[in-house]
This record gives structure tokens, C-alpha cells and sequence, in this order.
């Protein structure tokens, strides 16, 4: 059975929580890469910026929508959920737009798990990580890449 190590790309670009947003988009773009781990400077994983999170900035502003019931207004929105979507409009850096402590997976983690990840929690990009230190990342090609003859997977 295949597992993570056997299809992930071990070159990984990655980001730093500094870094500004629009020279993060252009990594992403210029290496048609869906996302990037995030860094800090001693080399500790601190999160995942993907494509969808840049994407967030051209979202306008969710209005809160409210109901009245027995003469109260109930929202439909939470005031943590609107604070982050506007933090993520507002970015400017990497660690303001990124998603902080992401969920990440051993070498030998079966793809199948890896590919039950990226479909029930809507991930693109899954780091590969053993002892806190970053060997590789999985994407969405990655797994759709042993799909087709002839590839790393054989």
C-alpha cells in the first residue's frame, strides 16, 4: 500500500509568517503551487497558506444576517467567525492570511487516509511531518498522480 512518503515532493517551497501576502501570492502562481508551508525562522512549522486563503481578500464583507424570534433578534453569524473573515480581507503578511497549525501527516500514513483528509476537511495541501521537522507536502496532484501508469507510485 502506498503510503505519504512514496508520493510526496520532498523540494518544498515554503513561505515566512513576514512575508507580504502579495510576494506569497507570486511564489504560489510562479510554481503553480495550490499552497505553501509557513515557517518561522528556526525552522518550526507554523502553518499552511493556500491559494483559498489569499483568495479571501476579494471577498467583500459578510453582513450578519438576523431573524426575529418572540421579538428578538438572533444573528446568524458569529462575531469570532466575522473577526477572522476580516482579518483574512485585511491581510497584509502571511501570518495574518494563513491557517495556523495545520493538520499534517506521518510518512507512513496510508494515502488513503491522506486523500480521506483533503476530501471530508476541503484540504488541498497536507504537510509531511515526523518529529517536527517537515520532509515533504502532499497535494491534490500528488494523489492523482497514482492514478495514471507510469507514475512515482509504481
Amino acid at each position: 500500500m502506498l503510503k505519504a512518503k512514496d508520493i510526496m515532493t520532498r523540494a518544498v517551497i515554503t513561505v515566512s509568517p513576514d512575508m507580504e501576502i502579495v510576494h506569497a501570492a507570486k511564489i504560489l502562481l510562479e510554481n503553480r503551487i495550490n499552497g505553501a508551508p509557513v515557517m518561522d525562522e528556526t525552522g518550526k512549522l507554523v502553518g499552511i497558506l493556500c491559494q483559498s486563503d489569499l483568495i479571501a481578500q476579494q471577498k467583500k464583507l459578510p453582513i450578519p444576517s438576523f431573524f426575529t424570534f418572540l421579538d428578538g433578534l438572533i444573528a446568524l453569524t458569529s462575531m469570532k467567525q466575522l473577526e477572522k473573515q476580516v482579518q483574512k480581507i485585511a491581510a497584509v503578511t502571511v501570518a495574518q492570511a494563513m491557517t495556523p497549525n495545520p493538520v499534517t501527516v506521518k510518512p507512513d500514513t496510508d494515502i488513503e487516509a491522506v486523500a480521506a483528509l483533503m476530501v471530508d476537511q476541503s484540504f488541498h495541501t497536507i504537510p509531511v511531518v515526523e518529529e517536527g521537522v517537515l520532509l515533504g507536502i502532499v497535494g491534490k496532484e500528488d494523489i492523482l498522480k497514482t492514478l495514471m501508469p507510469g507514475s512515482k507510485a509504481e
